[in-house]
């Protein structure tokens, strides 16, 4: 029997690397259904001020074939209160490096009150999507 029932994560995956796999695997290790929220293309526009390498729908179904997701759902916005709403999860897990965002910590606080644990996960790999993108582009 695992710790949480429904675990939510998210992300962008533009560029999928190991670091994301194992993100999702130390998720999944403590839920029993895990929900992986995909930023779309307009979002990550937003969020990041870039294009997509991958479109949205290319990075959905491959998240789809991991044996770690249980469910795929788009991200379109950063409304951690609004997700939880519609997804009714107990346990939401980010990456470290947001732990210092303010909407994440302006989140956690809501979604603690309402019952719900946030786990931020430390990044054990040296790898991003930004630094495969820029190892790629000094290969020209």
């Amino acid at each position: 029997m695992k710790k949480y029932k429904v675990g939510y994560v998210a992300g962008i995956f533009d560029v999928l690397h190991i670091g994301h796999i194992d993100t999702l695997r130390r998720a999944k290790e403590q839920c029993e259904y895990l929900i992986v929220a995909v930023g779309t293309d307009e979002f990550l526009k937003i969020r990041k001020n870039r294009d997509a390498v991958i479109p949205y729908i290319d990075r959905v179904q491959i998240i789809q074939s991991l044996k770690y997701v249980d469910e795929v759902v788009p991200e379109n916005d950063l409304d951690k209160i609004r997700a939880y709403k519609e997804y009714k999860f107990d346990v939401m897990f980010a990456g470290d490096d947001h732990q210092n965002e303010q909407v994440y910590i302006d989140a956690e606080k809501i979604l603690n009150e309402l019952g719900v644990d946030v786990i931020y996960l430390p990044h054990i790999h040296k790898v991003s999507s930004t630094w495969i993108r820029e190892k790629i582009r000094g290969m020209d």
